[in-house]
């Protein structure tokens, strides 16, 4: 059975985030429970990351039988969980993981959080590329690390690393540890084998850790090609972590699973060590490991499905933007279901863009300056919805770009 990817499904009434809570419109670090998603005059949120798409069907199938044993009690990971992992990285990336290496916690995130705290100390340097994940500040900063970045650099459209300054940056003997947005949320880059090659040198020459979410992964776009940054040589690997979770690929991130990826045993062993202490042991989440290994096993034919859907999306967004919407340029993402639009061109400082956006157009996007002073100007998108929805945002803001 094919997911019918036009369907509106409403929400409400599911406890979701994406579609029952809004920012302040004045202050964004405070959120309020809403309505104002539905009904007539709708506003649309855009902004999380989830899809607007059902799992795949095996993937809610296997669920429902879980469920309907009716005994939830501690569950483990099994040997045949740890090897869908494995063959799914082999099939998938070409990456050959050994089941010894896999970790589980409760999220990427927090997973970057419990890195921190073990292979950092109070006070040193972490190094990120903004902009960037935005919760990696909070993750850096709640830890007692403090933030450096070698930023990233828009040239006709598309972002490079400016390797001079990620090299003088990384060679500060203060910074410790490298987190790689893999592909980078929220600019859309897949890097190369060798952008990721020539990071690779750099913080090896410089002693500098590497934390490598690579979350996104699998939502690679046409004629793009993926690769796990612990895949490009074994001396990366020995020195790197890599953060990846089924949540992106197949939707599943309420259910908090994530294999964290650590070849090196004595760092395995440090990073267990954290987690014992943060009373995270071997127990799982029953749900999230019947979905992980259900969607690796029987989940790419969706995949593929819903990447197609994605990509027509982009390219449905690319040529209304460019047709109608003069002030804004597309972004155009390799990798991602999030696009970066540039609306520097409207003449908008970031509060009265954030007002174009919630209060004029109705669509609630991720700002761009949340993401760090880089990215005053941009807004996020998250184009993993019907096209009726992403039609009705993009005819909002050309009619309201037309009164300014």
């Amino acid at each position: 059975m094919k997911t019918d990817f036009d369907r509106e499904i409403n929400r409400k009434n599911t406890q979701s985030a994406k579609w029952g809570v809004i920012q302040d419109p004045d202050d964004p670090s405070i959120w309020h429970t809403t309505d104002d998603y539905f009904g007539e005059n709708r506003i649309l949120p855009l902004w999380v990351a989830d899809m607007d798409f059902p799992a795949p069907k095996p993937v809610v199938d296997a669920l429902v039988k879980r469920a309907q044993h009716g005994i939830y009690g501690y569950t483990l990971r099994t040997d045949n969980y740890n090897q869908a992992v494995v063959d799914w990285m082999q099939r998938r990336h070409a990456w050959a993981v050994d089941p010894a290496w896999i970790v589980s916690t409760p999220g990427v995130v927090p997973a970057i959080n419990f890195l921190i705290q073990t292979f950092t100390r109070p006070g040193e340097k972490i190094l990120v590329q903004r902009p960037v994940y935005y919760p990696f500040f909070n993750a850096i900063e709640d830890n007692g690390g403090e933030i450096v970045s070698s930023s990233l650099v828009l040239a006709n459209g598309r972002y490079e690393i400016d390797f001079d300054d990620f090299e003088r940056r990384a060679s500060d003997p203060a910074v410790t540890l490298f987190v790689l947005c893999s592909p980078h949320n929220p600019v859309g880059r897949v890097w190369t084998r060798e952008e990721l090659a020539r990071m690779g040198e750099i913080c090896l020459k410089n002693n500098v850790f590497v934390v490598a979410d690579e979350i996104h992964a699998d939502l690679i776009h046409r004629g793009v090609n993926f690769t796990p940054f612990a895949s490009v040589s074994e001396k990366y690997s020995s020195s790197t972590v890599v953060c990846t979770a089924p949540s992106k690929t197949f939707n599943l991130a309420g259910l908090h699973t994530s294999n964290i990826i650590i070849s090196n045993d004595r760092l395995r062993r440090r990073f267990q060590q954290t987690l014992n202490r943060c009373g995270i042991g071997k127990w799982a989440n029953p749900f999230g490991v019947v979905a992980c290994e259900t969607a690796y096993r029987e989940g790419e034919p969706w995949l593929e499905r819903v990447m197609a859907y994605i990509g027509d999306n982009l390219d449905f967004l690319q040529d209304y933007i460019d047709r109608n919407i003069p002030g804004i340029q597309v972004v155009r993402p390799e990798g991602t279901y999030l696009v970066w639009l540039d609306c520097r061109g409207l003449g908008l400082d970031k509060w009265a863009l954030k007002r174009f956006m919630m209060e004029k157009a109705r669509i609630f996007p991720d700002e761009g300056f949340i993401f760090g002073p880089e990215g005053e100007g941009f807004e996020r998108i998250n184009i993993a919805c019907p096209r009726s929805i992403l039609k009705e945002a993009l005819e909002r803001i050309q009619r309201e770009v037309e009164t300014l």
